[in-house]
């Protein structure tokens, strides 16, 4: 049996109306720090990508799309 990610637990916690404000905030700054890790790594992805040259399969077009929506969606920016 697989753990539950902390997050799911406090999200959980919380629902039930269990207060749990020192772990709930230390775990979303920890999550925060996480996804701007990921969000760089995904735009330095994107960047090498973009830079090739020739013609990209249609597969690596799709990623480029599903990963630009991705990070749109964790920033809130637009192209």
């Amino acid at each position: 049996m697989t753990k539950q990610p902390e997050a799911l637990r406090l999200a959980d916690a919380l629902d039930a109306g269990r207060y749990l404000p020192a772990t709930t905030a230390a775990e979303l700054r920890r999550l925060h720090e996480v996804n701007e890790d990921l969000l760089g790594a995904l735009k330095a992805c994107l960047q090498c990508v973009d830079e090739m040259h020739g013609r990209k399969p249609a597969f690596v077009e799709d990623s480029i799309a599903m990963s630009k929506e991705a990070i749109a969606k964790a920033t809130g920016e637009t192209e």
